[in-house]
Parts: C-alpha cells; structure tokens; sequence
C-alpha cells in the first residue's frame, strides 16, 4: 500500500512538471536574412517557401545593380548570405561578385554562394577566385541548397576564434580575414592571387624580398627559374593601391635586390 502511494505521487509531480514546461514561453526562433540576386522568379519562390521553412527570411532583386543597392543599404547591414545568380539581366555574376567584394565592410565580407546553370569548371573556378564561398549548379535540391548555405554561415564563426588583426599603413586598411583591402574607406579591386601578394609584402613591411621570396612565398616553391610573372601581379597591384602608380611609395623596387613594402606610406 505503501509503495502504491509513493508511485502514486511520483506520477502526480511528473505531470505538474510536465505542464509547468508546457507552458513556459517558447523561445524566440532566430530569423536569418538572406539576399537572393535572381533573375527566375519561379525558382526564387521555390527557394523562399523551402528556407523559410528552416529560418531564412529572403529578400529578392532581380539585377546586379539592385543586390549592390541592397547591400550599400546600411538597413540591410545585416544580411547573412548572398545567393548570386551567374547570369543577369543586367550585369555578370563573376563581375557583381567581383564588386560586392570591393564594398566597405561589412558588407564586402558578407558569404556569396553563387547559382548558375552553366556548368563550366572555369567560370566555377573564377568565381571562387574573385571571393564567391560556394558554387551551386542548376537545377538543384533546395536541401542541398540549405545544407551549403548552413556551411557558408558556420564559417565566419569558426574563424572568428583565429580572427587575424587589420594591417594599417597610413590610409590603406588590410582585412585579412574578410581579404579586403582598403584606400580612403574606398574598396581596391584585387584579385585573390594579388591579395595575397599584397598580405605577403605587408606581413614584412620593411624588408626587402627578392621576387624568388615572393613566388615561394605565394606559391610554395613550385615555380620556373627566372619567373617575371611577378613583375605583372607588382604593377597591377601599384594600380589599385598608389596614389600615382608611377611614383610608389608603399610598394618600392629595389634595383637588383626586389621589393619592399614601405612601413611609412603617407607621411
């Protein structure tokens, strides 16, 4: 009898408990902004109805210019990701990636994973190379759209442990971690290889590095005796980030020894 009591009570506290957490106020579902930049209405619907399903809120615009608009906005500061059609009306995909790249922060660190129906590797791997983070081809499973876009949005918070200091040299800024480069506020139109030539030079501002030094350092040894093709990637660099490419003054030619990056550019 007694042991019939205790479970009989046992059984009532379960079932306070039980509705007490019932009760209890649900927690707030975390809404994440995403911009799509597609011209295919239909398939944009597709993909709102599915994400918003999972916690991605969509905002559309069918041309480049206005996705560019969108994120200049500072009301838009927030977006998380941006799905980037290839092929617009108005504009190249690989060229509207190219510039969302070269916005002021925040905005130009912001995860692009691009669609496109064209399934050349090239345009794949040009695209990943003027800083697109993923690259999806249609047609596609929308749950292989989520699961990338989950990836893309998990990576600035793994990285944000190892998050590496701005470089600053006078008015240039450095983001190594959103591989932006800045002179004035005003983004520097780069190419991946030439950012990391300009993180290489910066990384030893001060010393000279022989043109050898560089290519070791960009690509790890694997290179051709006598290779100039440095020289090139140096000139388009001075393009983007001297005041008169003519005249440097962050990036100096050391005749017969290479280049040095100069620790004090504006003074």
């Amino acid at each position: 009898m007694d042991l019939a009591y205790r479970l009989c009570a046992v059984r009532e506290a379960c079932m306070v408990c039980w509705t007490s957490l019932h009760h209890l106020p649900k927690a707030k579902a975390i809404i994440q902004h995403i911009l799509m930049i597609e011209d295919d209405c239909r398939l944009t619907a597709m993909v709102k109805t599915y994400l918003a399903q999972h916690g991605y809120l969509i905002a559309h615009v069918t041309t480049g210019e206005e996705g560019l608009a969108a994120l200049r906005d500072h009301e838009h500061a927030g977006f998380a990701a941006v799905l980037l059609d290839l092929m617009l009306p108005d504009s190249d995909g690989l060229d509207i990636c190219r510039r969302i790249r070269a916005l002021p922060s925040p905005a130009s660190a912001v995860p692009i994973v691009m669609l496109t129906a064209k399934g050349d590797p090239f345009d794949r791997v040009i695209g990943l190379e003027l800083g697109a983070d993923d690259y999806l081809p249609k047609p596609f499973e929308p749950r292989e759209l989520l699961a990338r876009l989950r990836a893309v949005l998990r990576r600035p918070a793994l990285a944000a442990a190892d998050s590496l200091p701005r470089l600053r040299f006078g008015r240039l800024e450095i983001d190594r971690d959103a591989r932006v480069a800045q002179l004035d506020g005003q983004g520097c139109p780069l190419t991946a290889y030439q950012f990391d030539l300009l993180v290489v030079l910066a990384e030893r501002a001060g010393r000279v590095l022989s043109r050898d030094q560089l290519i070791d350092a960009l690509k790890g040894g694997s290179h051709e005796p006598f290779d100039r093709s440095i020289d090139v990637h140096i000139g388009r660099l001075r393009a983007a980030i001297e005041d008169d490419p003519s005249q440097p003054r962050r990036i100096i030619t050391v005749r017969g020894s290479g280049y040095v990056f100069a620790r004090v550019q504006d003074g």
